[in-house]
């Protein structure tokens, strides 16, 4: 069916408000975006005139899809070549979705989306749902086919699977690329004990290069260890020169809202690495990159003015 330019209009209006919804259902932009062009699709099969309330029909039949890929996506990631992470998103990023609010902030945050994880489908579409775009539990029962009830107890559970999971705290983007030019500064002056004053004494280090780059198969846990993993990373080698194609430089940026570094080498980042801040310290650092989940990182990067690097990673001296 032709659609009106008015209909189309009135999609295209929904297009952000729905990829924010799709990416924190399911960590992934390009996901995000292949099932909001396929909601596009079913719109253009139905006379949009029958429809009442367009916005609540678009957004049950986007959540019915990316709670159909959330199934499928549970079996793929069961052969994952090592650790499965999300797909960062740079400041900026429309994709981000709300952040009027704590809560909405926190949605989006990297941390939040590696727990939710955790969560049953039906209990990640609820907790985004509400927390994320303050959907009321009447319109969550109608989009997901369950009673009020069931929608408050989902919301419950998935929330305290959420706090219990992390205690962060919220920083600025001025703070928080303070807190990785320390964290930089520690890394790059070959002490590890500059670095394990940053971190907690639980803090976790995690990478996803997904069988593309190498990337620790498992977890490090504990802030001597990791302290000792990222003094080694950041060391000149010409062996790493080799192995990433040249010699990257860092930035201070932020990621999900979270404190990131950012490398990129001509203009194409090559890694993403998040800090998780708690008042105590750097809790948790996570690395992404599975080149495939960096490339809306590389097109926001190459469209946006990031001014100069902090350093040239693997120079030779």
């Amino acid at each position: 069916m032709s659609l009106a330019a008015e209909d189309v209009a009135r999609f295209e209006s929904s297009r952000p408000r729905l990829e924010a919804i799709a990416y924190r259902m399911l960590g992934s932009a390009g996901e995000a975006e292949d099932l909001v062009q396929e909601t596009f699709l079913k719109w253009q099969g139905v006379d949009p005139r029958r429809i009442d309330v367009p916005e609540a029909w678009l957004t049950k039949v986007l959540t019915n899809l990316c709670l159909n890929q959330l199934t499928s996506a549970r079996v793929r990631r069961e052969t994952y070549v090592g650790q499965w992470l999300p797909e960062p998103l740079l400041a900026g990023d429309p994709m981000l979705g709300p952040a009027d609010s704590a809560e909405q902030r926190e949605s989006v945050s990297y941390a939040v989306l590696v727990l939710l994880e955790r969560l049953s489908p039906n209990e990640r579409a609820v907790y985004v749902l509400r927390e994320a775009f303050e959907y009321s539990h009447a319109e969550i029962a109608g989009i997901l086919d369950i009673s009020e009830a069931a929608s408050q107890q989902s919301f419950h559970r998935a929330r305290k699977h959420v706090t219990e999971g992390r205690a962060r705290s919220e920083v600025d983007e001025t703070a928080a690329k303070r807190i990785v030019e320390e964290f930089l500064t520690a890394a790059t002056s070959g002490r590890t004990d500059l670095l394990v004053r940053l971190l907690t004494g639980d803090a976790m280090g995690v990478g996803d290069g997904g069988g593309k780059v190498p990337a620790r198969s498992k977890p490090f846990v504990g802030a001597e260890a990791v302290a000792k993993f990222f003094r080694g990373l950041f060391r000149s080698s010409g062996s790493k020169r080799a192995l990433v194609g040249g010699t990257p430089e860092i930035y201070a940026w932020t990621a999900n809202g979270d404190p990131a570094v950012v490398a990129a080498i001509d203009g194409r980042v090559i890694g993403v690495l998040c800090l998780e801040v708690t008042a105590d310290g750097v809790a948790a650092l996570r690395a992404q990159a599975n080149p495939d989940k960096l490339v809306r990182a590389t097109e926001r990067w190459a469209a946006g003015d990031h001014g100069e690097p902090l350093f040239v990673a693997f120079r030779e001296e």
